[in-house]
């Protein structure tokens, strides 16, 4: 079970799109669920507290993704096996375009206002 947590395993070739797409649902389902029930004045525009907290959530997602990344690089560089620094190397650039697939989607999310 320690192996799992590796990032020369490879469980991590998925790990960046399922977070990612965890994060996709959560924000979607949060935006709904919020519009719902206590929709903001559409005056207010961008700065509600519905907006906030998708950026706080796309901003700590992203930076996790991108220490991921940065963590299975180093992983990659101290293993000797051919094998192991392969999937280290491909879940760190996939961990790295989950992060740019976060910022892609989160950044419209964070600069319109919500519930229109």
């Amino acid at each position: 079970m320690k192996h799992l947590f590796s990032l020369t395993h490879p469980i991590h070739l998925v790990g960046g799109l399922i977070l990612w797409a965890v994060w996709f649902v959560a924000i979607y389902a949060g935006l709904s669920v919020a519009c719902s029930m206590a929709p903001p004045d559409p005056q207010r525009g961008m700065l509600t507290g519905i907006n906030i907290g998708v950026g706080l959530s796309t901003l700590v997602t992203t930076l996790l993704l991108l220490w991921l990344a940065r963590a299975g690089l180093v992983a990659a560089r101290r293993t000797s096996v051919l094998r192991e620094r392969y999937f280290a190397h491909v879940s760190a650039g996939i961990y790295l375009f989950s992060a740019g697939g976060t910022l892609f989607v989160g950044y419209p999310v964070i600069s319109l206002p919500p519930c229109l």
